[in-house]
């Protein structure tokens, strides 16, 4: 079967080539591959600024039907609709695997980063992190519920009450989840973006997100204070993995404000002042991809009509057409990125 793997680590280096189909062993699931996302990662690992083990097929974001079950799996039988958590092995042993924060785990190994993923015809995942689509939950959607996860990991980080106002830095795919599930949690939102980020700003305002600030034209420390009496935002949550970013959230927030950060920074070692998070007593927490207790939830507010998922898809493409898939994001074009198989 056709698979888009990254070969070696560095810029580059994602090619598409024929590999062994997989067969599932003791306690895995065969996969068909419905539809997979393109995430802010892969752009990262292709780009050489986050490290897998090579060579791996990408892809961890994925919907499919079950084809095949390996032994001890009674749980799923082949046409199953279903998704799957990235998790693919942990210890166990650990004192996060004990208190299911494997997320943590130092052991763990992750579809599409350290097992082949689903930019291929079939994937395998173990039957523990395997989910059946809820009957409102499409195939389409279905590909979304490992971002909507991480999302729903990091908005629970924030402990966000209602009233509260909430500023979400970054509207791409990641950002949009996020504004939205904050505005279901009953906060007032404001999401932002750069001029470069129309079409997403846009986005968030069909999808209801109370304030969508291009920051390079309008004043959003202006626009907080105002809603706020000049106290300043009561939770920023960081998406874009940008230090400028990073350094204005830490500026918008109230003091004994909480501050999530979920976006992913190109290289490890950033400046942050720190004098802020000091004087102003700031609650500062990160939010590391997602666990179990993230999925069901995830896939309710999907099934419920409370998150919309598919909105957000603007591209389709066979993963034979990563070059393209590649432009329209760097470009800003595309919101979400969706691959379907290609054999």
């Amino acid at each position: 079967m056709k698979a888009l793997v990254k070969k070696e680590l560095g810029f580059g280096k994602l090619e598409l080539i024929d590999v062994e189909e997989p067969q599932p062993s003791e306690g895995e699931v065969k996969i068909l591959v419905k539809y997979a996302g393109v995430c802010g990662s892969d752009i990262h690992t292709y780009e050489g600024h986050y490290k897998v083990k090579v060579p791996v097929t990408l892809g961890h974001e994925f919907s499919g039907e079950v084809i095949s079950v390996g032994e001890g799996v009674t749980a799923f039988k082949p046409g199953d609709r279903v998704t799957s958590e990235t998790t693919f092995y942990i210890c166990g042993e650990c004192q996060y695997c004990k208190t299911k924060d494997y997320n943590l785990c130092q052991h763990r190994r992750g579809i599409g980063t350290q097992q082949n993923g689903a930019f291929a015809k079939y994937v395998l995942a173990r039957q523990e992190s395997v989910h059946k689509l809820p009957k409102n939950v499409d195939y389409l959607s279905g590909a979304f519920t490992e971002p909507l996860a991480c999302c729903y990991h990091a908005v629970k980080k924030a402990h966000i009450k209602p009233g509260e106002l909430v500023v979400v830095l970054g509207p791409g795919p990641i950002g949009l989840l996020t504004a939205q599930l904050a505005k279901d949690a009953g906060a007032t939102v404001i999401i932002t973006g750069l001029t470069q980020d129309q079409v997403r700003l846009e986005k968030a305002n069909e999808l209801g997100i109370d304030y969508a600030i291009d920051i390079q034209h309008e004043d959003v420390k202006r626009l907080v204070d105002s809603l706020t009496d000049g106290y300043g935002a009561d939770v920023v949550i960081e998406c874009s993995g940008a230090v400028p970013a990073s350094k204005l959230g830490l500026e918008l927030l109230k003091k004994k404000g909480r501050y999530v950060q979920e976006g992913i920074y190109p290289n490890d070692e950033i400046t942050i002042d720190f004098s802020k998070i000091i004087q102003k007593e700031l609650v500062v927490r990160g939010a590391r991809s997602q666990k179990s207790s993230d999925w069901e939830p995830s896939l309710q507010l999907m099934n419920n009509r409370r998150v919309n998922t598919k909105a957000l898809i603007t591209h389709t493409f066979n993963i034979n057409e990563w070059d393209k898939a590649y432009s329209v994001i760097k470009s800003g074009e595309a919101i979400k990125v969706i691959f379907q198989p290609f054999d």
